[in-house]
Parts: structure tokens; sequence; C-alpha cells
């Protein structure tokens, strides 16, 4: 666990001041101001969960199970029509199952790239594409990567996001079956995603993101696995209605609420982090898609 501070040694206040700000509704100054005045050693907790990636792979690039590449592709109707993604073989010729892993509202950061190469390992071919890539990249920290995709016309980056899915499936190394997951905006995006893919997707595995419009679930024939934290008010408290709508059209589904936990939980990089929540989390989704990407 990287930093100073335990996740226990913070108040819930700034976490809730630094889920905010991770989602855009501060900025970074009123972040660190706020949290210095709701507590003694406010800004120190604040401080604490700014991410640290360095610290936090857990898969080298160059570990000898994996061969990681960033390759570009078309991506009609998109931002500007083509899109960079960084693609992940396991060892071995192939075909394998797919997945896609789609990141935060701040690029294709350190820590998704991390999640890519965990599920090349785990025997997927793996793609996390960079939807920001029209506008330069991920800038390398998450604060710029945060103002560009909050700028970015909104359908046409969900459009790049599709048009990764449909690349990966098609891949030559692809045997065909789909995955797909994400982390907050990208677990949102994995709930659109399997409205708007129908039969072309097999599986989604959303960690804490906003539930599909209603009107995309009666599309959804992917089986889901969808993951909360349980001090996450605003996204968890959309699973009651997203679960009767999904049993109402007959998607197979199941979820789960991690006790104890903060919205961003898997991310390693800051004391939001949960390690045994996430790995749980991770266990669940990876002997998920073996079973419905076999």
């Amino acid at each position: 666990m990287p930093g100073a501070l335990t996740q226990a040694e913070i108040d819930q206040r700034v976490f809730d001041l630094y889920d905010e700000y991770c989602h855009g509704r501060i900025d970074r100054r009123t972040f660190l101001q706020r949290s210095a005045v709701v507590t003694a050693g406010g800004l120190a907790m604040a401080q604490a969960l700014l991410p640290r990636y360095a610290q936090a792979q857990t898969v080298s690039f160059t570990d000898e199970r994996i061969k990681p590449s960033y390759v570009t592709y078309p991506s009609p109707g998109g931002t500007s029509g083509t899109m960079r993604g960084y693609l992940v073989q396991p060892s071995g010729t192939g075909p394998f199952p797919v997945v896609l892993v789609i990141h935060e509202n701040r690029g294709l950061n350190p820590y998704i790239e991390d999640v890519a190469r965990r599920a090349a390992v785990a025997g997927f071919l793996a793609l996390a594409p960079d939807g920001l890539f029209p506008a330069g990249g991920y800038p390398g920290n998450d604060d710029d990567g945060r103002a560009l995709q909050a700028k970015l016309d909104q359908g046409k980056l969900r459009t790049d996001m599709l048009n990764s899915a449909r690349y990966l499936k098609a891949h030559a190394l692809s045997s065909g079956k789909l995955g797909v997951t994400g982390f907050c905006w990208g677990g949102s995006t994995t709930n659109a995603l399997a409205g708007l893919l129908g039969e072309e997707m097999q599986a989604g595995a959303p960690f804490y993101g906003a539930a599909a419009d209603p009107a995309l679930v009666p599309r959804i024939k992917a089986a889901l696995l969808v993951h909360y934290a349980e001090h996450d008010e605003r996204i968890t408290s959309m699973w009651p209605a997203y679960e009767q709508a999904l049993k109402a059209s007959g998607v197979r589904h199941e979820a789960h609420v991690y006790p104890g936990t903060q919205h961003g939980f898997h991310n390693n990089s800051t004391p939001r982090y949960n390690e045994a929540a996430a790995r749980l989390a991770w266990e669940r989704t990876v002997a998920f898609f073996r079973e419905h990407l076999a």
C-alpha cells in the first residue's frame, strides 16, 4: 500500500471529497483546501490519496508471460476516426478469448495498463483503449487527463470504445468471444456497451459503474458480473432499479457489494485500495470470463 497513511487512518469526509475531486466536481486545489478544513490532519490524508502509479505495478511490461504493444485502428464516427490502445497478448499462439479493459475518466493511465497485463497473464488477449488518443493521449497525470476527457464529445468517446471492442473481437488472435470490464467511467461504459453490442458481447464485469440506460437493458445479451463498493452511495444506490430491469429482460447477472470499501477499491495506487476486496473481485472476474468466454 503506497503512502504513509492507511485507509483506516483517513477520515470518511476526506474520501468523500476525493470522490468529488476524481469525478471532476472540484479541482485539486479545492480538494486539498477543503480536506485541510474538515479534520485535523486532513491535508496529509488528502495527499495520501493522490495516486502513486510507479509503486502500484503488479505485472511488469517485460514479464515473459505476455507481449504488450501499442496499436492503432480505425474508429469511424469517433472523436477523430482513429484510436490507439494498449494490446497485451498472452504467451502462446492463440486464439485467445478477448477482454476489453476500459479506463476511468482520465484516460489510459499506468494502473489501467497494469490491469490489461493482469488480464493477459490470466490468458486473455487484452486491449485497453486510450479515449484521449485523439486529444494527444494520456498526458502523464490524472488532473490533465480528467480535464481532457471532460472536454471530449461523450457520444463520440463512447463510439471509440464501441469500435475498440469490435476491433478486438475481430483481431486475428481472437477466439471471437468478447468480455468487457472497466472502472468508474469504464464501468458505466461496460454497462452501456452490453446494450449497444447485444449478441456481439458475451460477458461484462463493470466495477462501480453507473447503470445502463433503461432503454439499452432489453438489448443486453451478455452475462454481467457487477462489482460495487459499500461506501459509494451515488453508484451503489442505482443497483435495485438496475437489477429489476435486468431481471425483467432475462439478463444473466450477479452482483457483489464489498463491505468496508470505497469507490475505486480495485485501484492499488492509493489508500482507497482494499487488498482483500480487490483480490476477490478480480478472482471472480477472471473465473467469470473463463466460464463465459470459453
